[in-house]
């Protein structure tokens, strides 16, 4: 899909949401389409009905910061929304030719693993944009155990999520973390629209999976920042947890997330207990090796 494409869905589809009465506008009769008529969104945001029809159908060339901010506000845009509305129109406003971009770094620095490891009250994992899972300490290991034992080789979120039944019993709120799991790489799709591991990856998730390609049909975008996470993990139940997500400015690939349990409660027992069941996982491995090498 070109950026014109994407432009032209992603307005469409904000367009359909929302309704004249949600804007003080009167409904004016049967509408052939849900939500505004492109007219009511011009008057809203400022600008002409050709403008606008001009910006619907996926030229955002030369547009304003100014006319963007008006369109967003005309069409409820939130911030996840209003932030991919502006990454789209960078894109279209630097061509079709990827930008220089650094090279990725070969490896994790020995100070962001140990940043990692010294974590020892929540769960750290340490990410890339498309959903890898790059590192963890040993909580973050332990609690994702399921999703490490499905990807062998690259330990992914959303291969798990739309390729493996098992995640279907690993979250008890599976639609709710599916949409999530979707819009968030809509959103890492806009920032970064030529980065082909992620075209990559939509493109397989897209072929594979129907649930995938009907929630990106729907050109949902989201900022992943914190909230609330249950998970039914085998070995200790369902757990709620807390989480954050923080940017490392010195690594721009990567983004640190902990997953804590409130003070005193039931999940925060199960954190502990764990803990302590990798603990001895990881004995055990060890041993076994041992015996191995003998």
């Amino acid at each position: 899909m070109t950026t014109r494409d994407e432009v032209r869905e992603f307005l469409v589809t904000r367009r359909a949401r929302v309704t004249p009465e949600m804007v003080g506008l009167p409904p004016g009769g049967s509408r052939r389409v849900p939500g505004l008529r492109r007219g009511e969104v011009a008057i809203l945001a400022g600008v002409s009905v050709e403008y606008y029809t001009k910006l619907e159908r996926g030229d955002l060339r030369g547009v304003s910061d100014e006319v963007l901010e008006a369109i967003a506000s005309a069409l409820r845009m939130d911030e996840a929304e209003r932030s991919h509305l502006f990454d789209l129109a960078r894109t279209a406003n630097v061509g079709t030719r990827p930008r220089r971009r650094p090279a990725p770094r070969a490896s994790v620095r020995p100070s962001l693993l140990h940043l990692v490891d010294a974590i020892t009250e929540g769960a750290a994992v340490l990410g890339n944009p498309r959903g890898d899972i790059v590192a963890a300490n040993a909580l973050g290991r332990a609690l994702y155990d399921p999703v490490y034992r499905s990807q062998p080789d690259a330990v992914g979120y959303p291969r798990f999520i739309f390729l493996d039944p098992a995640s279907r019993a690993f979250y008890p709120d599976w639609d709710e973390i599916a949409d999530s799991s979707v819009a968030s790489m809509r959103t890492v799709a806009g920032r970064n629209p030529f980065d082909k591991s992620i075209t990559d990856l939509v493109g397989e998730l897209s072929t594979r999976s129907e649930e995938f390609r009907t929630r990106w049909a729907r050109h949902d975008v989201r900022l992943h920042i914190e909230g609330i996470k249950r998970v039914n993990h085998p070995v200790v139940g369902v757990l709620e947890l807390e989480y954050n997500v923080m940017a490392l400015p010195a690594d721009e690939d990567l983004g640190l997330t902990v997953y804590t349990a409130a003070p005193d409660s039931g999940s925060a027992e199960k954190l502990a207990l764990l803990a302590s069941w990798w603990a001895s996982e990881r004995a055990s491995l060890a041993h076994a090796e041992t015996v191995t090498e003998r």
